[in-house]
């Protein structure tokens, strides 16, 4: 596993150097502690930094934010902007005085653009790119070229022994997550890692973009979100089991979304599928943090079986999205699930055309395993693509008529 995050090249980074060679201002945007502060100045030693959580920096940024943002030299860094969103406006009177390329790196922790303060339009002036904690293609420093392999329609059948497949163990991955500081650590000492983030996060980061007087009861909706990960988000219901009205919860799961913790799947559909369900699915974002809320262990894969395959589902949707921001930045995520409850766990497309993958725990897989796959197929038509279901056998193996394929679940990080 990873000895330290400074030493993993983040596959990122390309289309960071690329924006900053075009676009006055560049916001990396992504959850707090997944080394967007490390990015930013390894691509940019040289340029001023200020950190907005020094309260020094981040007072005078309030008191005065068109005076900051006027003092500061040509090319900066600041770090944390959500903590004063007010120096968009700022940002933006600058830019439109000076638009040398590059001149301005902004990171959030929170997103920007859905917060109510950060509404002035930086349109045509920033390009805004997201941040993810570590993907396993990075920790086994790796290209991450499984989703281009999909998209590009490369995957061929090939038989594998047990003995050549990766070391670390599936739930041990699940277990560890991407954030940096996590990983370089084990077992107990991991988990109390992931309670103290949470902690500080719901304690302190909550405040710079809501007004919740309960911080606890947001702690529970994340508990009882990761119990749910994987799973049709049912507001209703999750307001009565926390005893929330629907108002305040549609609230903080607002918030727990803008601050990187969970991620709303949206149900993809078209008009001409009228029996689609189209309540988005919920997962937590890093399944480090997922499995310590669920209070899982390495061991317990057999034990509890149910709860280790909705996190995989989770982990492969997190793999899939972040690979993303270095293969196509036009692709798009969603599940897929009609009213005969017949489902695909991750539906991805561009324009037109459609894929879909199904994630399995089990080691083999069978033509029925499908089933999802080519009902999204027919509900498709010419734009679908190929379908595969992800499992954590050894080898890629085609299943049945038609482009669909068992693919090992270490190809993510192994190609």
């Amino acid at each position: 596993m990873a000895a330290t995050h400074k030493l993993i090249p983040r596959r990122i980074a390309h289309a960071v150097e690329l924006a900053l060679a075009d676009t006055p201002v560049v916001c990396i945007l992504g959850p707090r502690q997944c080394g967007k502060s490390t990015l930013a100045e390894s691509l940019s030693p040289e340029r001023r930094y200020f950190d907005l959580d020094q309260e020094d920096y981040a007072l005078t940024a309030k008191d005065d934010p068109a005076g900051f943002i006027s003092a500061l030299p040509e090319y900066v860094t600041i770090d944390e902007v959500q903590r004063v969103p007010e120096l968009l406006r700022n940002i933006k009177v600058s830019v439109d005085q000076n638009r040398k390329a590059g001149r301005f790196i902004l990171t959030g922790s929170a997103n920007l653009l859905l917060l109510p303060k950060a509404s002035e339009s930086l349109a045509g002036r920033m390009e805004i790119i997201q941040m993810h904690p570590l993907t396993e293609a990075e920790k086994e420093r790796r290209e991450g070229l499984f989703l281009r392999t999909l998209i590009d329609g490369q995957f061929k059948p090939e038989i594998r022994s047990a003995q050549e497949a990766s070391k670390m163990s599936l739930s041990a991955r699940l277990l560890a997550g991407g954030y940096p500081e996590a990983i370089k650590r084990t077992g107990h000492r991991a988990q109390q890692w992931h309670l103290q983030y949470i902690r500080m996060i719901i304690e302190r980061d909550v405040q710079d973009i809501a007004n919740i007087r309960d911080s606890s009861q947001l702690q529970r909706m994340l508990e009882k979100l990761a119990l749910q990960s994987s799973s049709l988000l049912n507001a209703s219901a999750l307001s009565r089991e926390l005893g929330l009205n629907r108002e305040t919860t549609d609230r903080y799961l607002d918030v727990l979304e803008k601050l990187f913790l969970i991620r709303r799947l949206p149900a993809w559909h078209q008009n001409r599928a009228k029996r689609l369900v189209k309540s988005p699915k919920i997962h937590l974002l890093d399944s480090g943090l997922a499995a310590t809320l669920m209070d899982l262990d390495v061991d317990q894969w057999n034990d509890r079986r149910s709860d280790f395959g909705r996190l995989l589902e989770s982990f492969v949707i997190q793999q899939l999205i972040a690979q993303a921001g270095w293969t196509d930045g036009r692709l798009r995520f969603w599940h897929y699930r009609d009213r005969d409850q017949i489902e695909v766990d991750c539906v991805i497309t561009k324009g037109s055309h459609l894929w879909g993958v199904e994630v399995k725990s089990a080691q083999s897989v069978s033509n029925s395993d499908t089933k999802g796959l080519r009902r999204l197929a027919e509900q498709s038509g010419a734009g679908f693509k190929a379908g595969i279901v992800l499992y954590s056998g050894n080898s890629l193996i085609q299943l049945g008529e038609g482009p669909f394929y068992a693919v090992p679940i270490s190809k993510l990080w192994e190609l």
